[in-house]
C-alpha cells in the first residue's frame, strides 16, 4: 500500500496511491496520515478509501512530504562505510543522529531552495522510516514492529554552515531544504530492505549509488538505540543515511545551483524529484 498527503482545491488531505490516481474518503475526518497513523486506522483509512470511490488525479494534486508534520525527525549521519571513509569520521559504536526541524520539509516536486549567502547546497539520498506505533526502550528483535512505512528523503544540506561547527544543525535546517516523499510504502509491500538499491541522480547523472544492506546501523539497530533514549511516537520520521558520493567530497566539489534536477531512486520505495532554485525575497 502507497499513502500520500496533498493539497487539492485548497484543503490539505491524504489517500491511497494507485498508479496515477489517488483514492480519497472525502466523509474521513482524518486530514493527515499522523492522525490515521496515531488512531491506528490504517487498514480502515484504506478501505473507506477504496469503497468511497473517489479519485483525484495524481496531476491534479500538489504532493506535501509524506508525514507534513511529524513530531521528531531524527537523522543518522556517515552510516554507509564509503561516505564514513569519505568524511574521515572515525568509526563508532553507536549511530550518529542529529535532528530536522518539520518546517524545513518540502514533498515531490518542490523546489530545494538554496540560500542566499552560501553555495555549498549539497545532496544527500537516503532511506526514510516513519513510526507507526509509538514505543519507548525497544529491542532490536522487536524494533521494525514500530514501522509504518518507508519513503525517499534528500537531506539537503548547506555544507559551509554545518561546518560552522562540529554541531550540523545549522545547515540542516535551511528552509525547503528537506525533501521527503512521494508515498509512504508499507512494509509488506517493500519486502526486505537489505537487498533494495539506492540512486542519486544529478540532472539524470547517477551520482551516488548503493544497496540498503550496506548501512552500518541497519534499521532496526536505529530504533532500538533511539528509543533507548526518548519516546518515539506514530508519524516520528528516522532519515538512515546516505551513502558515498555526495558534493562536498567529489573533486573538485559539485555544488547544487538552480535549474538542477536531483532524483533520489529507492527500489521498492519509489523516485523523489526535487527541481533547485535560488531564494527570493
Amino acid at each position: 500500500m502507497r499513502l500520500v498527503s496533498f493539497v487539492h482545491d485548497g484543503r490539505t488531505a491524504c489517500g491511497v496511491l494507485e498508479g496515477d490516481q489517488i483514492l480519497v474518503d472525502p466523509e474521513s475526518r482524518q486530514a493527515d496520515l499522523k492522525t490515521v497513523l496515531e488512531q491506528n486506522a490504517l487498514s480502515e483509512f484504506a478501505e473507506a478509501c477504496a469503497a468511497s470511490g473517489k479519485r483525484l488525479p495524481l496531476d491534479g494534486v500538489t504532493l506535501l512530504p509524506v508525514i507534513p508534520n511529524p513530531g521528531k525527525i531524527l537523522c543518522v549521519g556517515h552510516n554507509y562505510e564509503e561516505h564514513r571513509q569519505e568524511t574521515g569520521r572515525a568509526k563508532t559504536a553507536h549511530p550518529s543522529l542529529f535532528v530536522r526541524f518539520a518546517d524545513t520539509l518540502i514533498g515531490h516536486e518542490a523546489p530545494i531552495v538554496r540560500p542566499p549567502f552560501s553555495t555549498s547546497l549539497d545532496f544527500e539520498g537516503e532511506l526514510a522510516v516513519v513510526i507507526g506505533h509509538g514505543g519507548f526502550r525497544v529491542p532490536p528483535e522487536q524494533a521494525l514492529d514500530l514501522v509504518a512505512g518507508y519513503s525517499c528523503f534528500n537531506d539537503g544540506s548547506v555544507r559551509d554552515w554545518q561546518w560552522h561547527t562540529q554541531q550540523f544543525t545549522p545547515g540542516k535546517n535551511f528552509p525547503s531544504t528537506g525533501a521527503f516523499g512521494p508515498a509512504l510504502v508499507t512494509p509488506d509491500e517493500v519486502g526486505v530492505l537489505d537487498d533494495l538499491s539506492i540512486e542519486t541522480r544529478l540532472n539524470g547523472d547517477v551520482v551516488q549509488s548503493s544497496t540498503l544492506g550496506h548501512m552500518i546501523f541497519p534499521v532496526a539497530e536505529i530504533i532500538a538505540y533511539v528509543t533507548s533514549f526518548t519516546r518515539l511516537s506514530p508519524g516520528d520520521v528516522i532519515a538512515t543515511g546516505t551513502p558515498g558520493g555526495v558534493g562536498a567530497k567529489r573533486q573538485p566539489p559539485v555544488w547544487l545551483k538552480p535549474g538542477d534536477v536531483v532524483e533520489i531512486d529507492i527500489a521498492g520505495v519509489g523516485l523523489l524529484r526535487n527541481g533547485v532554485t535560488d531564494e527570493t525575497a
